[in-house]
């Protein structure tokens, strides 16, 4: 299942979850393109205070995922196939469970989260509406990227890619279908979102259920235990996942402090939109890898796991510089897609842009790192730098920098971050480095 060189391994596992999750994030730009469209800015604005809510169920779902998958892909490299199994049951009901509370309790505190979130009293009932669809039906979106990742550990990457994709096509066909013909406005977009993971979840389960591979649903008992570990070691993905969500929730508040208002509320949106396409190449190149780190720490193949990280290493880099070129060309006409009309809004996003993603090749490796840490079982350090790039130098740059130097340095804030936490990766590598002599002699 894991056989061939870096490239080889690379190819099969990394690009079709890469795709996948790309398509993914196609849902949640394309409300964005219909809501500037055919409603405006307020809209968008009212959207852009669900994006963090529609990310943390994203990274609760990859967390349990990658967790579960660290888990699954070890007792399958030792050839321990009872054990993966119970690992899939466990963590299936744990997500229901998951799933329920998120539906229960996003409906009973929906108006506080929504002010929570960033909600102004202009954009409060559109962002409410918009919300409430996508935390009813929340329970369908964590199990589509479950699913996903379970899938995968199960050597099914392309299956786990066509459900992402089939999703996401859904979701296009509905928004067109709910905004336009049935004219449903800001909750026709929000439908269209969640239902698109239901067609993912159609997709994938009979690969678990007509026992295609080595998991598959079976009347096993709950293993506390095993829930514990899933979640210790599926935390550094929930902080690498949520990070858009943390970064959003933090420049929007940074926003509406430095007083830009709903003007710069909708310019981040789209910035946003941009930022959620660069990061989800390099988060998904790197959940890709997952299981086959995990595979080769559980079979000891040491040599081979580290020859992948090296060649992923180039990759992710070669990847980040060919982003910002990018984004210098051709994120005026990116922007022009969602608003095309309010040239004011375009211009506007188009300079904060080039300040916004300066640092974002050093994203990559950092993302890259804490996938290989957490899945050769050194979640500490994966934990250390996803809490580095996320709640510790994102919140205290924003906060502090404007006050120091004027309001416009919250553009530079995020990649500041990113090479901070590069710092971080490279102080934690060197002291791994130092500490173990079979890496000295490398």
């Amino acid at each position: 299942m894991y056989h061939g060189s870096a490239k080889t391994l690379f190819v099969k596992y990394a690009i079709p979850q890469m795709i996948g999750l790309l398509f993914n994030s196609v849902y949640i730009i394309v409300d964005g393109i219909f809501i500037g469209n055919r409603l405006g800015t307020d809209a968008m604005a009212a959207a852009a205070v669900s994006v963090p809510l529609v990310e943390f169920l994203i990274a609760l779902s990859i967390a349990v995922s990658a967790g579960a998958g660290v888990l699954i892909s070890g007792h399958i490299g030792r050839g321990e196939r009872e054990e993966a199994l119970n690992v899939f049951n466990t963590t299936v009901r744990f997500a229901l469970v998951l799933g329920l509370l998120a539906a229960v309790l996003g409906n009973l505190f929906i108006h506080p989260l929504a002010e929570m979130l960033g909600a102004t009293p202009q954009i409060h009932t559109e962002a409410v509406r918009y919300m409430r669809y996508i935390v009813s039906l929340s329970p369908f979106l964590i199990f589509s990227f479950l699913f996903s990742g379970l899938a995968r550990n199960d050597g099914r990457p392309e299956l786990a890619m066509a459900a992402l994709v089939l999703g996401s096509i859904s979701n296009i066909v509905l928004d067109y279908v709910f905004m336009y013909p049935l004219n449903m406005g800001v909750g026709g977009a929000a439908l269209a979102t969640a239902l698109g993971p239901i067609f993912s979840v159609l997709i994938l389960f009979p690969h678990f259920i007509l026992k295609k591979g080595t998991l598959f649903f079976a009347n096993m008992p709950v293993y506390p235990s095993i829930i514990q570990r899933v979640c210790t070691l599926g935390l550094p993905s929930f902080v690498m996942e949520f990070t858009i969500g943390i970064i959003t929730f933090v420049y929007n508040a940074a926003i509406v402090r430095c007083g830009y208002g709903e003007t710069g509320l909708a310019a981040y949106l789209i910035i946003g939109y941009l930022m959620l396409i660069i990061l989800t190449v390099f988060l998904g190149l790197a959940e890709g890898l997952q299981p086959v780190f995990s595979y080769f720490s559980g079979t000891e193949e040491t040599e081979r796991s580290d020859r992948l990280c090296r060649f992923a290493v180039r990759i992710f880099l070669a990847a980040g510089i060919m982003c910002y070129l990018l984004v210098i060309l051709f994120s005026r006409p990116f922007f022009r897609i969602f608003n095309p009309a309010d040239v004011a809004l375009i211009d506007f996003a188009r300079e904060k842009s080039l300040y916004y993603f300066w640092g974002f090749f050093l994203a990559g490796c950092n993302i890259l790192m804490i996938a290989f840490w957490q899945s050769t079982g050194k979640t500490s350090r994966a934990l250390i730098v996803s809490l580095s790039r996320s709640m510790i130098f994102p919140p205290v740059l924003t906060a502090v920098l404007p006050a120091i130097l004027g309001r416009e340095i919250i553009w530079f804030c995020h990649s500041a971050a990113e090479g901070l936490t590069s710092g971080i990766v490279l102080f934690l590598f060197l002291i791994y480095r130092y500490k173990d002599p079979a890496m000295r002699q490398r």
